[in-house]
């Protein structure tokens, strides 16, 4: 199926990826009507011609269907992210918020829509097993349970008739504007002499340039088949082969502290523990165990075949990021621009 809607709906816009997502869609020369709770905090999107922001929270059982009217599509990406924090945190944003988006996309008829789910639903990998869209969920976090059940609602409204949905599941993003979990742990710690690689650096991560979440995004609207399910990735590689790259081109010369796995989580635990009288997440949170002390061999061939997605190689997402930082990692970096 072909979809080329005239008015999108973006959740999310005002995020690490709907930063990105926004630019593109201005540069498509596309209408898009903006959810955010706070837009007198975002007068940045003024930046963007057709762009309608509309005040409004997914976790309220607010009725969205007037904010939603007038729309084709929805591409829902908003979501908590976050490596430690309560689990009916995660369920009111990441459940409740696609259940109510949903309720309010079947009263004002609005069929198409894209989510924006992530590969990290996986949760723990099949050891020997390459991680296709069919490859066996086991949640290991909040995070990853409230996205994986976020997915069950959307195919469950999909099979019901109310939507024609697709789901497209990223790797760990990084890339200009970030600068969260890939981004602090693999630019921002290290250019600050801070490399912390576990167990020598010998388990493969799944890193995905935002560019290429973007790509995967809106291929997904225009040619995803209903009901289906797409990884979007870059290369998989080595913590030890990441640094590499990133070392060599920041020009960073720093010594590596290559740390036991036992040690690192038990540092983490430690750190958790401590975190419960601060409130505020730890530097190491427990639940990267997940993301960082398995193998996560991820294909694309979907995608590719599909949906036409290309991946940026990660030396050139590399380049990319780091020029992002020397620049002294503006807010009005050229990838964000509708020009």
């Amino acid at each position: 199926m072909i979809c080329q809607p005239e008015m999108i709906f973006v959740t999310g816009g005002t995020g690490f990826l709907g930063r990105h997502l926004l630019a593109a869609l201005c540069r498509q020369g596309r209408r898009v009507r903006v959810l955010t709770r706070r837009p007198q905090e975002h007068v940045w999107l003024a930046r963007y011609p057709n762009v309608d922001v509309v005040a409004g929270d997914l976790r309220l059982e607010a009725d969205l269907s007037a904010a939603l009217r007038g729309c084709d599509a929805v591409i829902h990406a908003a979501a908590l992210f976050s490596l430690w924090g309560e689990e009916r945190e995660f369920i009111a944003t990441n459940v409740d918020g696609t259940r109510h988006l949903i309720e309010g996309a079947e009263r004002a008829n609005v069929k198409r829509f894209v989510y924006v789910s992530t590969i990290a639903v996986v949760g723990e990998p099949t050891a020997g097993l390459v991680i296709d869209e069919d490859h066996p969920t086991r949640p290991m976090d909040a995070y990853q349970r409230s996205k994986l059940q976020a997915e069950q609602v959307i195919r469950q409204a999909h099979e019901r008739g109310i939507l024609d949905a697709v789901i497209v599941r990223p790797g760990a993003f990084y890339g200009p504007m970030g600068d969260y979990a890939f981004n602090r742990l693999f630019f921002t710690d290290p250019m600050r002499g801070i490399i912390m690689q576990m167990d020598g650096g010998r388990y493969v991560i799944f890193p995905t340039y935002i560019g290429d979440v973007v790509q995967g995004v809106l291929k997904a609207l225009a040619h995803g088949r209903s009901g289906e399910t797409y990884n979007i990735c870059g290369e998989c590689l080595t913590h030890r082969q990441a640094f590499d790259m990133i070392c060599r081109e920041a020009n960073l010369r720093y010594p590596r502290l290559n740390i036991p796995k036992f040690i690192g989580v038990g540092f983490s635990r430690l750190l958790e523990a401590f975190s419960r009288l601060t409130h505020r997440e730890p530097f190491y949170p427990y639940n990267l165990r997940s993301y960082v002390f398995n193998d996560w061999w991820v294909t694309t061939a979907k995608a590719e075949r599909e949906l036409g997605f290309v991946p940026t190689p990660f030396a050139e997402g590399v380049a990319r990021t780091i020029a992002w930082y020397r620049a002294g990692r503006p807010d009005d970096w050229p990838d964000v621009s509708c020009e």
